[in-house]
């Protein structure tokens, strides 16, 4: 298993930038996404008919490019994650985490033990096919896969301080989307009641100080982050930003303010000035959705 690049970034306390591979099922797109300088790319399985074969390949082409694969899941399945994993995808995202023992079971669905209860075969793909045994395949994966859990219900909000703090929880998210239906408010994306659940999930991250947040770039909602590079990562670490996930357009040169702090992450090579839909950033995932 190679190192999990956002992981590492994550650990770092630097700012991961990642994108959507929308629902188009080729892995080249995967491997564009990896050239034009992001740390991830977003799988989406909740929301587009996408396969385990499909999935599998983009986690290769992922690999070939160095980023990492992140897959949201369509519901919360242990034997369905459990796969995936096996396969080698990196990033696991879980919508619809709506209380402190959903999130327990997340944690127990994707590490092994004596941290979580993941199902083991010594021969995966994930293991090199047995190359790596089992005892340092196990080490490797707990450290090495990346949890994120996504708030989008009103009962996640109440029990938003548990869930953030959560051992084996890399990663909290807002799903803009769901999160403004279930207050009745879809439909105006900047609504107040939409603004302050997020500083509550983002408050109750700093809180927990385990999980980093994910935020989507240039959503209504959300800290637009436009400005001189070294101030936008300040705004985005002080929010508790692990992650920024994004689902906007960023014009070429608009100065977005995730993708330049990005961009002067020491040992990081410069990102292209070119047009693109951001999901990640901050240190990554959204509800468009960001890591």
């Amino acid at each position: 298993m190679q190192a999990n690049r956002v992981k590492r970034i994550l650990g770092e306390g630097g700012l991961a930038l990642g994108t959507h591979v929308g629902g188009i099922a080729d892995p080249q797109i995967v491997e564009i996404i990896g050239h034009a300088g992001f740390d991830a790319a977003f799988i989406d399985m909740e929301h587009t008919s996408f396969d385990l074969r499909d999935v599998q390949l983009m986690v290769m082409a992922a690999e070939r490019v160095g980023i990492t694969p992140i897959v949201r899941t369509p519901g919360f399945d242990p034997a369905f994650i459990l796969r995936l994993l096996d396969m080698g995808v990196q990033g696991i995202q879980v919508p619809h985490i709506s209380d402190a023992r959903a999130a327990r079971e997340a944690v127990k669905a994707v590490r092994y033990a004596p941290l979580g209860d993941r199902g083991m075969a010594g021969a995966t793909r994930a293991s090199d096919y047995g190359k790596v045994a089992v005892k340092q395949h196990s080490e490797q994966s707990n450290h090495e896969i990346t949890l994120a859990v996504v708030i989008e219900d009103l009962p996640a909000v109440a029990e938003i301080d548990a869930i953030a703090s959560t051992d084996g929880i890399d990663i909290v998210a807002v799903g803009p989307s769901d999160m403004s239906r279930a207050l009745g408010v879809s439909g105006t994306a900047d609504h107040p009641k939409l603004v302050e659940v997020v500083q509550r999930v983002a408050e109750a991250v700093q809180k927990g100080g385990i999980a980093r947040l994910a935020l989507p770039m240039n959503h209504p909602a959300l800290p637009r982050q436009r400005g001189p590079a070294p101030g936008a990562r300040r705004r985005l670490l002080q929010l508790g930003a692990g992650a920024r996930g994004a689902d906007a357009e960023v014009d070429a040169g608009a100065g977005d303010g995730g993708a330049r702090a990005a961009r002067v992450r020491p040992g990081v090579r410069e990102r292209p000035r070119v047009a693109r839909r951001c999901e990640w950033a901050g240190d990554l995932k959204t509800e468009s959705e960001a890591v």
